[in-house]
């Protein structure tokens, strides 16, 4: 059995504020083309498709167009998509009966029986091989927020939620395979000593105390197919537990990641390969600096003059030393790029100190800030100590609840 693991589109994007349509178009077209090529007997997204929890018209008209071309290309082939934390699950979930004759299956959100058990069987997807019978079964876990996996059980918390979660519905796989089917898992979460791409991921591990362990997932599941983390890597040095990374770069942190999806073949119960398959990068990112202003000029003056569509021109950064503050350093740095093939999208200053050069970064815009960040300011200014471990806890509760446009239970 072959499968593509791909995750974290975020249709709907923008970078600096400027949109990213082409640049995802382009990645769609290319992964058709993938999968008319490879042949794969599914395409698991493991989540982040859209980047915010109400995407523009655009974004899901890419989403949807891309499921009806893959489906005629290829009728025999299996969609398995999950929410992701940017994700709405309700949202993901609303057109699951019409995707369904597509052959995608989209799992949004945990349900829960009136016996008070998660509904395991909506979380677990036969997928056929070739021959049209079944050759593996998939685990489906969408990003798991709170108020889905605690408060069901008096004295439940939330890691302890997420575990027995993880086990009741691996035991229900067990039991449902047949010797010769693989067990394959599909999961949007933040493993422990996974890398992070600070500038790009919303931080949804406060205090590291809701990284997951990669136990979760014993040696029965053959692959694991992971979302949220950008940049491409194995888990705990584990072929079988991959994050396939973004396709795009999300942030100039990301410039130099292998955007790549991953080609995972199966034989019978057992993983054989994994085989990144590189995505072209459409539209490059620049970065100039750190440098003094008038060295960036000359390095402005040394691009290539505009010969691409303006939705094709490099994105650009500019990172700018200076020894007093420049009221006019945007209008120079826009007067220099002018007929130049790149686009200036952010500009990041620094100063040098007397004596020693020393980089002081001017203030970060808010989109630099994560929200823990911007707790612990406030913390600190209004009670004139650090916040403990315990506030952490409670405001990371609150912030997930908040970017899942879920009211508190509570």
């Amino acid at each position: 059995m072959r499968l593509i693991h791909t995750a974290d589109w975020h249709l709907g994007q923008s970078l600096h504020g400027q949109e990213r349509d082409h640049e995802h178009g382009r990645f769609l077209a290319w992964l058709l083309e993938c999968l008319q090529r490879e042949r794969p007997d599914a395409l698991l997204i493991a989540g982040d498709i859209f980047d915010s929890v109400n995407p523009q018209l655009k974004a899901q008209e890419r989403l949807y167009d891309f499921i009806v071309e893959a489906h005629q290309r290829l009728p025999a082939l299996h969609i398995v998509m999950i929410a992701g934390n940017h994700d709405s699950g309700g949202r993901i979930e609303l057109p699951a009966p019409l995707m369904k004759r597509l052959n995608t299956h989209a799992i949004g959100r945990i349900a829960w029986l009136q016996s008070g058990q998660p509904d395991l069987e909506r979380l677990l997807l036969p997928l056929p091989g070739s021959d049209g019978e079944i050759a593996a079964w998939c685990l489906a876990l969408p990003f798991l927020r709170p108020a889905e996996v605690t408060g069901r059980q008096a004295g439940s918390d939330y890691m302890q939620g997420i575990r027995q979660l993880h086990e009741a519905l691996i035991a229900y796989a067990e039991a449902r395979r047949q010797p010769g089917q693989a067990l394959i898992a599909i999961s949007h979460a933040h493993l422990a000593g996974g890398s992070v791409s600070e500038e790009s991921e919303r931080n949804i591990v406060i205090g590291n105390a809701e990284a997951l362990p990669a136990g979760l997932f014993p040696e029965s599941i053959a692959y694991v197919a992971l979302g949220h983390l950008h940049k491409p890597q194995r888990v705990a040095g584990q072929q079988r537990i991959r994050y396939s990374g973004s396709p795009l770069p999300l942030s100039f942190a990301e410039i130099d990641y292998r955007h790549q999806v991953l080609l995972v073949t199966l034989q019978g119960e057992r993983l054989e390969s994994v085989e990144p398959l590189p995505v072209p990068r459409s539209v490059d990112l620049l970065r100039l600096g750190p440098a003094a202003l008038e060295a960036i000029l000359e390095q402005l003056a040394a691009l290539p003059d505009a010969d691409l569509l303006l939705d094709q021109r490099p994105w650009l950064e500019v990172r700018v030393r200076l020894d007093e503050p420049r009221p006019d350093l945007r209008q120079r740095l826009e007067a220099a790029l002018e007929g130049k093939a790149a686009r200036l999208v952010r500009i990041a200053s620094s100063y040098h100190g007397n004596g020693e050069s020393q980089d002081s970064p001017s203030l970060p815009g808010l989109e630099q800030i994560n929200p823990e960040q911007l707790f612990r300011r406030a913390w600190q200014e209004n009670f004139g100590q650090e916040a403990d471990e315990q506030a952490i806890a409670d405001f990371a509760s609150l912030l997930l609840q908040v970017q899942s446009n879920e009211p508190s239970d509570q």
